[in-house]
């Protein structure tokens, strides 16, 4: 009796230990799963999945000019954006990266846009950061703002506004090519002004304003569009919103139900291998910045290194000519970077450009074995080749003389349209389904 008894014993206790281990590998795999999924999230940039870059402008460091030289001390900054998808939050990026010193931020809002410098009448909205309405962003750094309760719309033009209370850096962070107005106003407090009766500088630039974050729970994540100065819109009309990526979100938007965000991350002269003071970080010194860090990023189209052949074989840089394989090993280490995150990328194939002014038969000669290894080579997760959408027939080392801006390397806006037809949403969605 007492030997079934103990046997008995022994047996609940095997099973109790049994359920304990199992309990306990239960819980640990649960536990494993959620640091897996949150560090999933905090590479998104949030503990959540549906916050996703809306619009960005890659910060670059101000030349010199009368803003520069002037600063911006005790004016307001008026930021004209466009949202590629909607949300019920928002978040804002601020930049001082190549600042100097600190910057002060004395008053920030965020409104519905109306036409020029005026916004819509109960649509203002202030922001805060860690709960403060004047904040200071140190030297080299950026910062995002508290979330506002803010429903904005796809495609919606928003205005930012940023009072510069005390002396701004000389070194401006700014991004250079909007194709956009912006503003800049008298001397004052005017974040608050429904009116544009205060901005009276119209500036062709975003000052310190380099991301909009929102929370959309009908977006799957983000689209970065990384390039130069096609990606970036060179030669659009400007106020249009007529840039590639411009066009690419209104074709996701039309799709309707699930689709992604796209971010616009092109910079005017940027190269994939140099860095230049005029053109901005390289290609590969700001991916992780600009591109693999983005909140809710999914995809990359790359559209770059036309720059790298016609800066180093034009007649004003001699004997510094580049052929295809270090601009093919920099894509490699772009694709590796974002392989690494677990992301896809996609390579865009590089626009005839005979008749710019960089043009040689020797840079050609480059681009055309640039364009034959991201077509056979298989290193991007996919191809588009804008190359093959946006040559004349006639011509196929010009630019179609309908898309051409008409200095031969930049796209108008019919040839800009064109580009973001050339890409196969299936490619960019069949994974997020």
């Amino acid at each position: 009796m007492l030997a079934t008894s103990w046997t008995g014993r022994r047996t609940v206790i095997r099973l109790g230990l049994l359920g304990t281990a199992l309990l306990l590998l239960l819980t640990a795999t649960i536990a494993l799963s959620a640091e897996s999924r949150s560090a999933a999230a905090d590479r998104r940039g949030y503990g959540a999945e549906s916050w996703v870059t809306s619009w960005s402008a890659s910060p670059q460091r101000a030349i010199a000019g009368p803003l520069a030289t002037r600063g911006l001390d005790h004016r307001t900054v008026r930021d004209i954006i466009v949202t590629s998808v909607g949300g019920d939050q928002l978040r804002l990026e601020l930049t001082n990266l190549y600042g100097a010193s600190p910057l002060q931020i004395g008053h920030l809002t965020v409104a519905v846009a109306d036409p020029g410098a005026a916004v819509l009448p109960g649509t203002m909205n202030p922001v805060t950061y860690r709960g403060r309405a004047s904040f200071q962003i140190p030297a080299g750094a950026q910062i995002r703002s508290d979330p506002v309760a803010m429903r904005v719309w796809p495609l919606q033009e928003l205005a930012v506004s940023i009072y510069l209370p005390g002396q701004t850096p000389v070194a401006a962070t700014f991004h250079a090519d909007a194709q956009q107005v912006n503003w800049v106003s008298a001397a004052g407090d005017h974040a608050a002004d429904l009116d544009a009766g205060a901005f009276s500088t119209a500036v062709p630039s975003w000052y310190y304003l380099s991301g909009l974050v929102v929370r959309s729970p009908g977006a799957i994540g983000t689209v970065v569009a990384f390039g130069d100065s096609i990606t970036d819109g060179v030669g659009s009309d400007d106020d249009a919103n007529a840039r590639w990526p411009n066009d690419l979100a209104r074709r996701l938007d039309a799709l309707g139900g699930p689709t992604l965000s796209v971010t616009d991350a092109g910079i005017g002269g940027n190269r994939v291998l140099a860095s230049s003071p005029s053109f901005g970080a390289s290609a590969e010194a700001r991916f992780g910045r600009d591109a693999l860090d983005q909140p809710g990023v999914r995809d990359i189209i790359v559209l770059e290194g036309i720059n790298d052949i016609g800066l180093s074989t034009s007649r004003r840089h001699p004997g510094t000519a580049i052929g295809a394989a270090p601009i093919i090993a920099g894509y490699r280490q772009l694709i590796a970077r974002a392989h690494a995150r677990g992301l896809k990328i996609f390579g865009g194939t590089l626009l005839p450009f005979a008749g710019a002014v960089y043009y040689t038969a020797a840079g050609e000669a480059t681009r055309e074995a640039v364009n034959a290894w991201i077509r056979t080579s298989g290193a991007f997760d996919g191809v588009i080749d804008f190359d093959a959408a946006m040559r004349d027939p006639a011509d196929p080392l010009r630019l179609n003389p309908g898309y051409d801006s008409g200095d031969h390397l930049h796209p108008n806006d019919a040839g800009y349209q064109v580009m973001a037809d050339a890409i196969n949403l299936d490619m960019l969605l069949a994974r997020h389904q």
